[in-house]
């Protein structure tokens, strides 16, 4: 089948509302400072929601940010979520839509309501994340579109969505068209919490052979491996992953393909405001590379360079022009 999308995304559909937030706060509510939690119920969230102070909605979910990104740079992308009948749910889709993202998941009726994600961030630019997965952990395996699958070079799938079955189901399902379809699968760990619940599962995916592109930060490659050395870590998942991505904060990012490992230093920056997305970001500029053809290193610099974007502003969408950020980069490196 003739390939029709860059990268194909599964996730959770969620509009993010941020404020910002002393650590006290955060001590306070009793939530580990830069984590996710999930909420269990409307009425969790709606309190939570109360004590927040001004706030900032901004349609967000790692793989829904990724491919705006991509989209952004220049990419073709489509993505799969599931969002409620309501005004969240339309906030969403026309936001995903107008960054240039194909989306046409049907709408669920009914409870509960569309996904969101109340972010506290604290001076030191750090993002504390509580999120009610709403109507995106109930996106069925009905809901995949196989066409457009089989016809994107990678599909690509957060470890968030992980959590909830439906969605599991449906994922696992998006696997096995991909793979049918000669298409490869990228994988993000999300977050260490989503390791903690379902590593055993993460785990069997790598070993079956079943994610080419592996995308971890360093806490969670660290909570994969159940290692404390980084290095360690690094040579305990060599092998059995054809494409390692780890992101290391301010000491930058490498990659690992059979016996290629390459290495880039941060993007400089003018002041750290809020972390939201970075990895989102950093994965869109990575796949962009990839899906176009380049090589290692200059898909880890694409990376850096979106995930620079986004830590200097709030959301986790782009609001610099990724596409002259990355041309202004290559003529440097060029120059």
């Amino acid at each position: 089948m003739t390939i029709t999308h860059d990268v194909v995304a599964i996730g959770n559909a969620i509009v993010d509302i941020l404020a910002q937030a002393e650590d006290s706060f955060i001590e306070e509510i009793g939530v580990a400072k830069g984590s996710m939690q999930l909420m269990f119920s409307p009425e969790e969230a709606d309190t939570l929601y109360a004590k927040m102070g001004p706030g900032r909605e901004v349609s967000g979910g790692s793989a829904a940010n990724t491919v705006a990104g991509i989209a952004a740079l220049g990419g073709k992308c489509a993505f799969i979520g599931q969002v409620a009948d309501d005004q969240l749910g339309t906030v969403f889709a026309h936001d995903i839509r107008a960054a240039g993202v194909d989306f046409d998941t049907a709408v669920r009726a009914g409870q509960p309501t569309t996904a969101r994600c109340l972010i506290f961030v604290t001076p030191d630019g750090q993002r504390t994340m509580n999120t009610f997965l709403g109507a995106s952990q109930f996106l069925p395996a009905a809901a995949l579109d196989e066409q457009l699958i089989a016809g994107g070079a990678i599909l690509y799938l957060e470890g968030y969505l992980w959590d909830p079955e439906e969605p599991r189901a449906a994922m696992r399902k998006a696997i096995d068209i991909a793979r049918a379809n000669g298409r490869k699968v990228a994988f993000t760990l999300s977050d260490v919490f989503c390791i903690s619940r379902h590593g055993d599962d993460f785990r069997k995916l790598i070993e079956d052979g079943l994610i080419d592109i592996l995308f971890a930060n360093e806490s969670e490659l660290l909570a994969l491996c159940e290692l404390e050395d980084f290095e360690s870590a690094v040579q305990h998942i060599h092998g059995k992953v054809p494409l390692l991505v780890v992101t290391r904060s301010e000491q930058g990012a490498m990659a690992l393909q059979g016996s290629e490992r390459v290495e880039v230093p941060a993007e400089p920056i003018a002041r750290l405001v809020d972390t939201t997305g970075a990895g989102d970001m950093f994965a869109a500029g990575f796949l962009f590379g990839q899906a176009q053809g380049r090589g290692l290193e200059e898909s880890l610099r694409l990376g850096a360079i979106c995930a620079a974007e986004i830590i200097q502003h709030y959301g986790a969408r782009a609001e610099a022009d990724l596409k002259k950020l990355a041309h202004e980069s290559a003529n440097r490196a060029a120059g």
